[in-house]
């Protein structure tokens, strides 16, 4: 008896990310980075927090000793704050951020983003949300006034992904694996510009005098 295999789920989250003072001139280099990891950016501003709004988006971390050194850091200049989206945003963002202390990031971690931006524990150049429900709520500190248009998920995606993408990407996928071309990616985008069913049609229309001959 054939074994049906499961419909692979599709659920997209949203995370926190913020590029803190000292590194926000590395802003283009680092948003190419993301993108280039797979995340859209949903939403993006320049802020400068205040030390009350420090300490209020480091709730958690008030009372500590080094908590005046991070209001003072957080609030010494502009930060970038970003909302972004895929598959699994908070376990990935923060796997691309690395540890915290940018000192142990270089040494475990030499390629996360803590790494090559930050400087030590409290200068590491970027925060990442550390949990979805954390995620939410810091979302709505640094986006108070924005309305979070939904991005489609589950059962809407996969109807979605059915109806107009899956039929001429197997087609194309399955023509890949026939020719075997040398660079597949450019002769699989080719493919399918060339057999986009969207792909605008020019229609000759007949004049009187062409109907008449």
């Amino acid at each position: 008896m054939e074994r049906l295999m499961p419909e692979p789920q599709i659920f997209v989250e949203k995370t926190l990310a913020l590029i803190k003072p000292d590194v926000v001139d590395k802003e283009e280099e680092i948003e190419d980075l993301i993108l280039r990891s797979g995340f859209l950016i949903v939403q993006k501003r320049k802020l400068q927090l205040s030390p009350e709004q420090c300490s209020i988006f480091y709730a958690d971390q008030y009372g500590k000793m080094f908590f005046p050194n991070l209001a003072a850091y957080m609030s010494s200049g502009p930060s970038l704050a970003m909302v972004l989206a895929r598959h699994r945003a908070v376990s990935y963002w923060k796997e691309l951020l690395g540890p915290s202390n940018s000192i142990k990031a270089r040494l475990t971690h030499p390629h996360s983003l803590r790494a090559i931006y930050g400087t030590d524990d409290l200068r590491n150049g970027l925060h990442g949300s550390f949990s979805i429900p954390l995620a939410e709520r810091e979302i709505r500190f640094m986006f108070p006034e924005a309305i979070s248009e939904p991005i489609p998920a589950g059962q809407r995606v996969r109807d979605y992904l059915n109806l107009h993408v899956y039929p001429t990407l197997l087609a194309g996928l399955t023509a890949l694996c026939k020719e075997k071309p040398a660079d597949p990616m450019i002769w699989l985008a080719d493919w399918l510009i060339e057999h986009n069913p969207n792909k605008p049609r020019l229609r000759h229309h007949v004049t009187a005098e062409e109907h008449q001959e």
